[in-house]
């Protein structure tokens, strides 16, 4: 078939497991971004399948079903955490006085600009202020100190594409991957900057990234301690779910993953203090005039 860029499909060889977009095509050969995941393949084009109407409708129906499990879980967290704060920031319920909260800034660096765009939708819909940047991986480390100094984030996500080619080297090879060295690059740039962990929280990587390297570099949370595919969402839960706790408490690992689709196989971490500060009381503007 006729393979062009944009197109929607799956490769044979693979048994049709994963649905891609193409990105480029190069002679015979095809450059491959996932649809739902954040995987970068080629193919030789005689591989190749489009993917029809049915099947589209069929798989997007599945991730969409997905995606709101994932939602609807974090949600319950949310609001078991909002009234742990009420309770605590009233005195239990003594205090009658509004309190008010001062949010955690994103920056969200994306190598794939449609990502991009689904991440924004999802942090608009949990409530969270994000800067976002699309950029290639390579550019990335050229890139971030200026970011950081002009936005001053309290979280910084810093992915794209990636993957492990095990035709290039051991699984320990940095070089075996596609971009996790740009993305170690990145982190230990924005770390040279803000050296604390509790003070900026960095989640870096993407499908089958080096877990090891991001970690040394800086990273509080990273991808893919067992080179697993990770979700297109899964960085915005774990942003959400530092932002969302109160900066007295630490996140544990596994409190922090629960509620992304890929858990802890795909991403892993350490123990992270929150970043939410609430304050009394709360002033109306016309008050405060």
């Amino acid at each position: 078939m006729e393979v062009k860029t944009g197109q929607l499909v799956t490769r044979k060889s693979h048994q049709h497991d994963l649905l891609f977009r193409v990105a480029e095509v190069k002679n015979d050969t095809a450059i491959l971004h996932g649809e739902d995941i954040r995987l970068e393949a080629d193919a030789p084009v005689d591989d190749l399948e489009k993917v029809d109407i049915r099947e589209l409708e069929k798989r997007r129906k599945k991730g969409r079903e997905q995606e709101e499990t994932s939602y609807r879980l974090f949600r319950q967290d949310y609001q078991l955490m909002k009234e742990k704060r009420e309770y605590q920031s009233t005195d239990g319920y003594h205090y009658t006085a509004k309190y008010f909260q001062l949010p955690a800034k994103v920056l969200h660096l994306d190598g794939d600009a449609s990502y991009l765009k689904k991440c924004i939708d999802l942090y608009q819909r949990v409530g969270l202020q994000v800067h976002g940047v699309h950029l290639h991986e390579k550019e990335m480390p050229s890139e971030i100190g200026g970011l950081v100094r002009k936005i001053q984030p309290d979280i910084i996500v810093i992915t794209g594409h990636d993957s492990f080619s095990k035709n290039k080297g051991e699984k320990s090879d940095l070089r075996a991957y596609r971009h996790s060295r740009y993305f170690a690059e990145t982190v230990r740039e924005a770390r040279s900057i803000v050296p604390q962990l509790d003070q900026l929280v960095i989640f870096a990587g993407a499908c089958q990234s080096h877990f090891e390297s991001l970690i040394r570099a800086g990273a509080n949370f990273a991808s893919s301690p067992f080179r697993i595919n990770i979700h297109a969402l899964d960085p915005v839960y774990i942003a959400a779910k530092i932002a969302y706790t109160p900066f007295m408490e630490k996140v544990g690992v596994w409190d922090a993953l629960r509620n992304t689709l890929t858990g802890d196989r795909g991403m892993g971490g350490v123990e992270t203090r929150g970043l939410l500060r609430t304050g009394l009381p709360y002033l109306e503007e016309d008050r405060m005039e």
